[in-house]
């Protein structure tokens, strides 16, 4: 009874000080020498540090098996002497040192490759990113039904298959009976019929990068349409009110609060456009003409054409490193914007 007359007047007493009360906490089970709120806590957080390594460990296990050794024995016959008959074992491999990156690098057909793939890139990822944000902003004004059928065109477009788009887009532009050469021979003054979109680099790249767009574009146009929703329409009420046109609200707004995503997705792009295999090789049968190769490709035909796989490792990379350049810029732009937030 004392006692509890002696808190009930230590309450009242720190209340008209002006004091927040003190809180008294009742004891624990006799014996257990804690109180139970703080020993609680401290339980809970000693084991807490390991926890989620062990969630990713068979992530990060599996990541280990399947990129950890192709990426080691890359490295490994980069720096190496092996063609054919290290392959099949009658001589052994031979430490080459640096002399694999130095034939590479002062050849002028790999930089040649090097620009074909740097300028195919960019005008995949800039076309696609352009082409994304119209979808996305077309969708914020249609009514429902026709956001529905794009959505629907959208995701049957980048579920089907590369090499069914492949062949779709061979048939679109085939010399004697494509549906292309025919639409454009219908404009006054256009003659192409027979013509042939692959009898030059520049022609032939140029449809090869509208199958890679056609099949980026549904992501990056989804991914803009989700980002688009989070743009309040306050703030684009409130340009206007200031006298922003559309342009205006659009680059003032918009833009900055999109930033983030657009950085992610043109990184992304950069990263996929630069890795283009099956499109290339697939389009051009297999083999791939000199003024049609692309890194992924020109390491290929070094490896498994020419059966020198040291180079072939080499480039291959070089390609890895350039990729990771792509990452480094990525990383900084995120980490920027985070200091900004």
């Amino acid at each position: 009874m004392n006692a509890t007359t002696n808190a009930t007047t230590t309450t009242a007493t720190a209340t008209a000080a002006g004091d927040p009360p003190v809180r008294h906490e009742p004891p624990g089970p006799p014996g257990s020498g804690a109180r139970p709120g703080k020993g609680a806590g401290r339980g809970r957080g000693a084991g807490g540090g390991s926890v989620p390594w062990l969630l990713l460990a068979p992530c990060l296990a599996v990541l280990a098996l399947v990129l950890g050794y192709p990426l080691t024995r890359l490295v490994t016959l980069s720096f190496q002497k092996f063609g054919q008959p290290q392959l099949w074992g009658f001589q052994a491999p031979e430490s080459a040192g640096l002399d694999n990156f130095t034939a590479v690098l002062g050849d002028a057909e790999f930089w040649a490759v090097v620009l074909r793939t740097v300028v195919f890139a960019a005008g995949a990822v800039i076309l696609t990113m352009v082409l994304g944000m119209l979808i996305a902003l077309l969708q914020q004004r249609v009514s429902g039904w026709v956001k529905t059928l794009i959505n629907i065109a959208l995701v049957a477009s980048w579920g089907m298959p590369i090499l069914v788009a492949v062949t779709i887009f061979k048939w679109m532009f085939d010399t004697d009976y494509g549906v292309l050469n025919w639409v454009l021979s219908r404009i006054p003054g256009v003659d192409l019929i027979g013509h042939n979109w692959f009898a030059s680099g520049p022609q032939g790249l140029a449809v090869i990068m509208l199958l890679v767009v056609w099949g980026a574009v549904p992501f990056v146009a989804i991914t803009l349409t989700a980002g688009l929703t989070q743009v309040p329409a306050e703030l684009e009420e409130a340009a206007r009110l200031d006298g922003a046109g559309s342009w205006g609200v659009f680059r003032h707004v918009t833009i900055p609060i999109l930033k983030p995503v657009i950085v992610m997705l043109a990184t992304l792009s950069v990263i996929w456009d630069m890795g283009v295999f099956p499109q290339v090789f697939v389009m051009r049968n297999g083999h791939p003409e000199a003024e049609f190769q692309l890194l992924t490709t020109y390491s290929y035909d070094k490896a498994f054409v020419v059966n020198d796989y040291s180079q072939g490792s080499a480039i291959a990379l070089l390609t890895v490193l350039l990729l990771l350049g792509v990452i480094a810029v990525y990383m900084r732009q995120m980490l920027k914007i985070g200091e900004v937030e």
